[in-house]
């Protein structure tokens, strides 16, 4: 089984990285995409379109521009995974869990325990909770893997 996985969420550590060396290692037929994640080419996304003197209108020009890419990745995804990181809110992380939840494609959250409560609609509509990129690889490997 091929997969398609969007890499959701926190963009300051390398559990992206780490997921996918760790699927690599077992040899999954599985295809990674997800959002930009070099911060400051995000927020600079909508500069094209003009000079703001409100970061307001600086920001919903960029979110707009990074929807095109992140909704139609989402959209082709089978699968989600979406990291919560600790440091930061990631609200486009709820977000992008709340897209998929609407559209009915699983996802899995990846958190640590100390933040479960204020995630708990999030996780409630996860197909999973992982707390390690490890674990996210061992979910991936029976999906793609099982019989």
């Amino acid at each position: 089984m091929k997969l398609n996985v969007y890499l959701s969420g926190e963009i300051h550590t390398d559990w992206r990285e780490q997921i996918k060396a760790g699927c690599g290692a077992h040899d999954l037929d599985i295809e990674f995409t997800s959002a930009v994640t070099n911060h400051d080419a995000s927020d600079a996304a909508g500069d094209m379109l003009g000079v703001e003197d409100k970061s307001f209108w600086r920001d919903h020009k960029s979110a707009k521009v990074n929807a095109i890419r992140i909704k139609s990745l989402l959209e082709q995804c089978d699968v989600a995974v979406v990291r919560f990181g600790d440091k930061y809110k990631q609200w486009n992380a709820a977000f992008d869990a709340g897209y998929c939840a609407a559209k009915g494609t699983p996802y899995i959250t990846l958190h640590d325990e100390n933040i479960v409560h204020p995630l708990k609609e999030v996780d409630g509509a996860a197909m999973a909770w992982a707390t390690t990129p490890e674990q996210v690889v061992e979910i991936l490997k029976y999906v793609v893997k099982s019989a």
